[in-house]
């Protein structure tokens, strides 16, 4: 019973963080400055989330194919 924590905090981890930390703190962060800028500028931010995707996509398949 006691190893069920540890062992479900490895599984998030590898769920979220996987090999990219980086886009997960990208992902964190488009969570945060969409929900910054809706307070901010009500519905005019909806753009926002959807440009930002975009960008953390390009960037993780740039990443991935200059690895390759």
């Amino acid at each position: 019973m006691s190893r069920w924590p540890a062992a479900f905090g490895r599984f998030c981890y590898e769920f979220v963080v996987g090999d990219t930390p980086e886009l997960a703190v990208g992902v964190a962060l488009v969570i945060v400055g969409g929900w910054a800028l809706a307070r901010a500028l009500g519905a005019a931010a909806f753009w926002f989330i959807p440009l930002a995707v975009i960008t953390l996509l390009g960037v993780s398949l740039w990443r991935g194919a200059s690895s390759a």
